[in-house]
């Protein structure tokens, strides 16, 4: 009988939901993907529906082994990464979610937000968690729910409701209900986790609202899991690794060195730079997260989080109606000589890092008769690097004015774009490396179940199967970037809602 020598993948993204057959070489066998509609009740909230998310991740798990022909008894374990500080709460006893999942990107809570900076909790969260009090972590959504939902609030302190992101949600769907965990990279982007004692904090639970009742077991991104319901995919798999989109992509680019850095460029931009054991405290308004936990050994890193990328896009086709496709995008933005001085600021939900201003949103700036299609979609292009430039420059303070990486390694579905990467090199001055396997949030899910299962032996191992599929140089001249930057900067200053 053939060994197990495969991995199933679960990517549970902000837009679809995939599956993804890797070999024993990190090589995708076969893929299967779902769309996730996206529901926005009022402005500036985005919701998805719990039980679309499951029927979508297991079919997309079922038609990935039927397309790969493959018995399932050669598939060693399943690895889940999925999209960080969505919040679901759930039934314990029926496993019936008793709302919409709230998503990363609702701004529902800018409010109690503002009120905690205003008190003087900032720094006590920031110390304990890396993070800064915004509405895009999960704390101010799950006690909003705990709030608005009735009867939730005594239902969590009798024990009978269950609090996850979306990985914990799939992971008690795919064991029957029998295990209710998460990762450290997933709990440290809730606001409750202490990501220095590995712990979740009473204090910081105390402040936000939070019953202890609700939480899940913390437990290290490769390891046990459990195991799937046999009825759900033929055979109770193995589930042996979990970690949040970004820092899956993070294993998956084989960023293990200090120093090294990727950027991921899909619905948002989350650029993360390895700091090693040491958890660097940001001046610079950018995060403190955990990128991986292996063994019980932590390793670090600094993360800037860029709201909207593929998002601003996915607007110019779904909103505007202006392209058929994404792709078209490239064509457009090549076309042009130059951006004839048209900037968009995709604030659509807010600005990110490094500026945190929810209350800010997007905007055009220098449109004239001349500008057309073309002019708009190289700004949602160009917005995509000006973003990352302003991440690289606050990374670069944030290490008392070190060299910055010697190259960036880009994943997601943006990067399938030349044009981009190209832009990218360009306006970074750093060259920007594009992989052989780009669906590295996938394979990183997938490379931390393997090490688990033993068909990945190290993360040594996982670094030198790395490849380049295609390498950007830096070509634009000093005295361009400048300028393009400086037209970047004061369009961000005439969006922000304070100086």
């Amino acid at each position: 009988m053939a060994s197990a020598d495969h991995i199933l993948a679960i990517d549970q993204g902000t837009t679809s939901s995939r599956a993804i057959l890797f070999d024993r070489a990190g090589r995708p066998i076969a893929t299967a993907q779902r769309e996730l509609p996206q529901h926005y009740p009022q402005p500036g909230w985005v919701e998805h529906d719990p039980e679309a998310i499951w029927r979508d991740t297991l079919a997309t798990c079922r038609d990935v082994l039927a397309k790969a022909g493959l018995p399932v008894e050669r598939v060693a374990a399943l690895g889940l990464t999925n999209q960080r500080e969505t919040v679901v709460l759930w039934e314990r006893a029926s496993g019936r979610p008793v709302h919409p999942a709230i998503v990363w990107q609702d701004r529902r809570t800018a409010e109690q937000c503002r009120g905690l900076i205003e008190a003087g909790h900032q720094a006590l969260v920031q110390a304990r968690t890396g993070l800064l009090i915004d509405p895009y972590f999960s704390a101010t959504k799950l006690a909003w729910l705990l709030d608005q939902v009735p009867g939730a609030r005594t239902a969590a302190e009798r024990g009978e409701l269950a609090f996850g992101t979306i990985d914990s949600f799939l992971l008690w769907r795919l064991t029957g209900g029998r295990v209710h965990a998460t990762d450290a990279t997933n709990a440290a982007r809730t606001l409750l986790f202490d990501i220095h004692r590995q712990v979740w904090d009473e204090e910081l639970l105390a402040l936000f609202g939070i019953p202890a009742e609700l939480l899940p077991q913390v437990r290290d991104c490769s390891g046990s899991f459990g195991a799937t319901e046999p009825a759900l995919l033929g055979r109770a798999l193995p589930i042996a690794g979990i970690a949040g989109d970004q820092q899956a992509a993070t294993i998956g680019q084989a960023c293990f060195a200090p120093g090294m850095l990727k950027s991921t460029y899909g619905t948002g931009c989350f650029a993360l730079l390895n700091t090693g054991a040491e958890a660097i405290t940001s001046r610079h308004r950018l995060l403190t997260t955990i990128a991986y936990r292996l063994d019980g050994q932590v390793t670090y890193a600094l993360e800037g989080s860029i709201f909207v990328a593929g998002a601003a896009v996915q607007w110019l086709r779904d909103g505007l109606k202006l392209v058929a496709a994404a792709g078209e995008t490239e064509a457009l933005a090549a076309g042009l000589a130059d951006n004839g001085g048209v900037y968009l600021v995709p604030a659509f939900v807010g600005l990110g890092a490094p500026h945190w201003d929810p209350e800010a949103r997007g905007a055009l700036f220098g449109l004239t008769r001349a500008a057309g299609i073309a002019e708009l979609a190289r700004a949602a292009l160009e917005a995509v690097g000006y973003q990352t430039e302003d991440l690289m420059t606050a990374m670069a303070g944030d290490r008392g004015g070190a060299a910055r990486a010697e190259a960036v390694r880009v994943d997601g579905g943006m990067v399938a774009n030349d044009w981009l990467c190209q832009f990218l090199a360009d306006i970074l001055d750093l060259p920007v490396e594009r992989p052989v396997v780009t669906e590295t949030t996938a394979l990183g899910a997938a490379y931390l179940a393997g090490l688990a299962a033993g068909v990945y032996p190290s993360l040594a191992a996982i670094s030198d199967s790395w490849a380049c599929e295609r390498r950007f140089e830096p070509r634009m001249e000093a005295g361009e970037r400048a300028r393009l930057l400086a037209g970047w900067q004061d369009a961000v200053r005439r969006v922000r809602s304070a100086p």
